[in-house]
């Protein structure tokens, strides 16, 4: 019987494990050991990256509301609540877009939400 190797695949696994570690620092990009480690954490952290993305862009907006809603005389926890009680479906996306680049059209929501 003959002996089946697995060259092929090794080597494919390997090689595939070395590309995605080329450009890391030292050894990590050289050896399979250690670039196997290394893509591993970096995998890792790429995945908690694109949680606290999301986090980030929502903190960033509710800051923005925040600031806007200040300058109009009310505060954020009021304004959104006014703006569920009015009815009014905006994400806090679009609302701190408005902030930033429509003031008036900002002012005037306030307005209905609060007045």
């Amino acid at each position: 019987m003959a002996r089946i190797s697995g060259a092929l695949v090794t080597r494919k696994r390997r090689k595939k494990i070395l590309k995605r570690a080329k450009g890391y620092w030292g050894a990590k990009s050289k050896h399979f050991k250690m670039a196997k480690q290394a893509v591993m954490k970096s995998g890792n952290y790429a995945f908690e990256g694109r949680k606290h993305r999301k986090r980030d862009f929502r903190r960033i907006w509710i800051t923005r509301i925040s600031a806007a809603c200040r300058e109009s005389g009310t505060n954020y926890s009021s304004f959104i609540n006014g703006l569920k009680k009015a009815g009014i479906i905006l994400n806090r996306k679009a609302i701190s877009e408005i902030c930033v680049t429509d003031e008036t059209a900002f002012k005037s929501i306030v307005k209905k939400v609060v007045g």
